[in-house]
């Protein structure tokens, strides 16, 4: 075959842009060629076991998908291993998503790399794990499975471990030495944070100890700042001591003090709440230098003394239990509310020098009201005179009428009328000084004790 020898690339404007011989960037004594193989174009990605690297899905077949990764050929996730993947995650994938895959072959059948998104996702989750374990933020899981050790919660596809040492939401089935103790924990979600972490162990431990510590340390601050004096808030009671109840306002505890659980007198806070209880309760006061929170139970009930009169009156017996003995009589506490006064007079006929030989401490009695002063907060109660006659109510019904169709007195009416002259009469001689001891006045009111 015969070449014309005119025929030549010389002319610029015909010359293939590929081989320009005159191209400023082709460095002296470069070949065109030379320079055209060593363009990223034919620039191909070595591949070793275990690279996470990141592709694009090109197409779809037998339940295989197939993933530029910039090699010669495309790679491969093979069904089997997509059949490990969360199926929301496998219906998702389309032509064209950009995932990230783990090389498991870097040269299969066919040529392909053979790839795996399974172990990409898992990768993924265990750097998500390292995160947490760097900034010990809070994050919430669902517990997916239990041992006798403790509960099974997954980050992804990392699976983290919750000792029961960690756990605090099933503080009391942590008593129970059996291996189904944390059976009905399995699908609660639990606030958690990582605590440990090694990779080449597969060691991933988990804490809702120190994830509620953080958490209810923020909620705390968040209730400083918003809390009010005088704001009622619902609560749970979270521990008792003896010297009040603390309740959980959701995320930090406040404390009702032994003085602020009723307005009678209470000697230990279980007579008036216990543990899990749901309670309302008054906001009292809010330290927040200290971060302490005082709450009242009695100041959202009605002050006893300010609505005596529609529970008691004069002459009526109520039951009662003697409180404290002192020189002049005996203090009792009505219904659990009200402290009265058992002048010594009041507790015998007989003439006795202390109360201590006719009653106890914690003695309970049938007492018959005597006295009501409201603006003082005293009662007056009388023991001797419990079961005198001319207090019996034998009639409640009103008496024959008379010819104008008036009623008269009924029995109850002429009872208190006798039991309203018989306390003024007491009154008289219960305040007289040879009669009282200085201190009664104020030990009968209840709220100064």
């Amino acid at each position: 075959m015969e070449v014309d020898a005119d025929v030549s690339f010389s002319d610029t404007e015909d010359a293939p842009p590929a081989f320009d011989l005159d191209h400023e960037d082709i460095p002296a004594g470069v070949h065109p060629m030379e320079l055209l193989l060593s363009e990223d174009t034919y620039n191909f990605r070595e591949l070793e076991v275990g690279d996470n690297i990141e592709g694009v899905i090109v197409g779809m077949r037998e339940g295989e998908v197939l993933v530029d990764i910039g090699s010669k050929s495309e790679g491969v996730i093979p069904a089997r291993d997509l059949d490990r993947v969360d199926p929301e995650v496998r219906a998702n994938l389309k032509v064209g998503d950009t995932i990230y895959i783990q090389v498991v072959r870097p040269e299969g059948r066919e040529g392909h790399a053979w790839l795996s998104l399974s172990r990409a996702l898992q990768e993924y989750d265990w750097k998500r794990a390292e995160e947490l374990m760097e900034s010990q933020d809070v994050f919430e899981g669902e517990v997916g499975g239990y041992n006798k050790g403790g509960v099974i919660v997954f980050i992804g596809k990392a699976r983290g471990f919750v000792p029961a040492s960690q756990l605090v939401s099933v503080e009391g089935r942590r008593q129970r030495d059996n291996d189904e103790r944390f059976a009905d924990v399995v699908g609660k979600m639990l606030q958690l944070k990582v605590i440990e972490i090694d990779r080449s162990r597969n060691r991933l431990i988990l804490s809702e100890r120190q994830a509620m510590r953080d958490w209810r340390r923020v909620q705390k601050e968040k209730l400083l700042s918003d809390l009010r004096v005088g704001d009622v808030r619902r609560g749970v009671i979270s521990s008792i001591a003896s010297f009040g109840a603390f309740v959980d306002l959701g995320g930090a505890d406040g404390l009702i003090h032994l003085t602020e659980m009723s307005w009678g007198r209470v000697q230990h806070p279980n007579e008036v709440v216990n543990i899990g209880d749901e309670v309302s309760v008054k906001i009292i006061s809010v330290d927040r230098d200290r971060r302490r929170i005082g709450l009242s139970l009695r100041q959202l009930q009605p002050e006893p003394w300010t609505v005596v009169h529609e529970h008691y009156a004069v002459g009526q017996l109520v039951e009662a239990e003697i409180t404290r003995l002192t020189s002049f009589g005996a203090f009792a506490r009505v219904d659990g509310k009200i402290e009265g006064l058992v002048h010594i007079s009041e507790l015998s006929d007989q003439r006795i020098t202390h109360p201590k030989e006719v009653v106890h401490d914690g003695q309970k009695l049938t007492l018959r009201i005597i006295k009501i002063d409201p603006d003082k907060r005293r009662m007056g109660l009388s023991l001797k005179s419990a079961d005198e006659e001319r207090y019996a109510v034998v009639d409640w019904a009103a008496e024959d009428a008379d010819a104008e169709g008036n009623e008269g007195p009924t029995a109850m009416g002429e009872a208190m009328a006798a039991a309203e002259a018989a306390a003024e009469q007491l009154a008289e001689i219960a305040e007289a000084p040879e009669a009282v001891d200085a201190e009664a006045p104020e030990a009968v009111d209840s709220t100064e004790d």
